[in-house]
């Protein structure tokens, strides 16, 4: 059996799994949204079933796919210890972004500056009714 994480190293899962977060799909809509085929679809739907990833019910004549939380969770507690490497970074953009922020108010707006008719180019002899 694979690893969770050997199943979602696999692009074309990945794109499946990010198509499901948003709501449950029919391997046709599956298939229209990624341009695969649907015997591709197919047999990664079967892996990511099989792994616990998707589950399906029928609807009608179609069977429609959708997340179980269950191995995002795996994810998730796997990655913990490592997150507080990018929170650090994401608290130091915070603050750097607030005190942009902060020096901005107290710059004019591009309505309070005041426009001129004049380019603000240097002028060529064309520009001053001159030929070469």
């Amino acid at each position: 059996m694979e690893s969770v994480f050997e199943i979602i190293a696999e692009p074309n899962r990945r794109s499946i799994l990010s198509l499901l977060v948003s709501s449950q799909q029919s391997v046709g809509e599956i298939e229209r949204q990624l341009g695969m085929s649907q015997p591709t679809v197919s047999k990664h739907l079967r892996v990511l079933r099989e792994a616990g990833f998707v589950e399906s019910t029928v609807d009608a004549q179609r069977r429609l796919y959708r997340l179980k939380p269950e191995p995002f969770q795996e994810v998730d507690a796997w990655l913990a210890p490592f997150r507080r490497f990018w929170s650090a970074h994401i608290d130091a953009l915070e603050r750097h972004l607030d005190r942009m922020g902060q020096s901005r108010e107290d710059q004019p707006t591009p309505k309070d500056r005041k426009t001129t008719d004049k380019p603000k180019w240097p002028k060529t002899r064309r520009d001053k009714g001159e030929t070469k």
